[in-house]
């Protein structure tokens, strides 16, 4: 602990420092902007100090339907979350086994991720048109942000459960456990830190999507797409507000997951008393 630091150690100290404010400064700057008073403008110096523009941000724009953009694709990546975290892991389940077609099976559930995205929209956008049925977000979207999320999920949960030892599941059978009581007691319990990763990778990559989105979603967009829209229009500091709104919303994600892993982790540790 005594021994002096290297001249290289503070260079590459300043180094990494001056990375951390390169990537995180303009948030740090969106942020201070956020809460301008309510004639502030896009740049400083701020006019003031507010929530105003938070209180904006779930109004009518006249430029464009921020806050309904942000609940629509908030919904939509939760959606997309549990419904990738379900299949996932039931694929999981039933991959541990040979079946007729596995192969087949599995190369067209990750087909997708080698078709170009607007392709893939495009495409379910059609299919949608031609079957009489509406385009919406929780619909043409929601299948259309799958054939993205999915495939990875698959990929993680045939990871895991390649390295997953059957003995515990023997060991539960053996002591009279039925078949839902093993995957509810012996498998999600080890398996469950894996679908956190599952859940917090698939809400992310629904979350900002657009090429995906861009002909599937219909009238209403997509906070993305909704944004995409307003680069080419003035905007307001309503923009900083939603910048930050998302930051803390990922910042709470991540720490959600994080501390559901640890907490998980803690509970598989503890000995348990009958």
């Amino acid at each position: 602990m005594g021994e002096r630091r290297s001249a290289s150690f503070y260079l590459l100290l300043a180094v990494f420092t001056l990375f951390v404010l390169f990537i995180y400064g303009p948030i740090l700057t969106i942020v201070v902007l956020s809460f301008q008073g309510p004639t502030g403008g896009l740049v400083f110096p701020m006019r003031g100090v507010s929530l105003h523009w938070f209180a904006e941000l779930f109004r009518p724009q006249s430029i464009g339907d921020i806050g309904g953009a942000f609940q629509r694709s908030l919904a939509l990546g939760l959606i997309t979350m549990v419904l990738t975290v379900l299949f996932s892991f039931l694929a999981g389940l039933a991959f541990r086994r040979r079946f007729r077609g596995a192969t087949l099976l599995f190369y067209i559930a990750i087909a997708s991720l080698i078709m170009p995205s607007i392709v893939v929209s495009l495409g379910i956008g059609a299919a949608f048109e031609l079957l009489g049925m509406p385009r919406n977000w929780y619909g043409s979207a929601l299948g259309a942000h799958l054939t993205w999320t999915l495939p990875f999920g698959l990929l993680i949960m045939f990871a895991v459960f390649n390295r997953f030892n059957p003995a515990y599941e023997e060991a539960a059978r053996d002591q009279g456990a039925s078949g839902w009581q093993t995957i509810r007691h012996v498998v999600l319990p080890i398996v469950a830190p894996s679908l956190l990763g599952v859940a917090l990778f698939s809400f992310t990559l629904s979350y900002d999507e657009v090429a995906r989105s861009s002909q599937a979603t219909g009238f209403e967009n997509t906070l993305p797409l909704e944004l995409l829209a307003m680069q080419t229009n003035a905007t307001t500091p309503v923009i900083y507000a939603l910048g930050t709104l998302t930051t803390a919303l990922s910042f709470i994600v991540i720490v959600t997951t994080i501390t559901g892993v640890l907490w998980l982790r803690r509970r598989a540790a503890r000995p348990r008393t009958r």
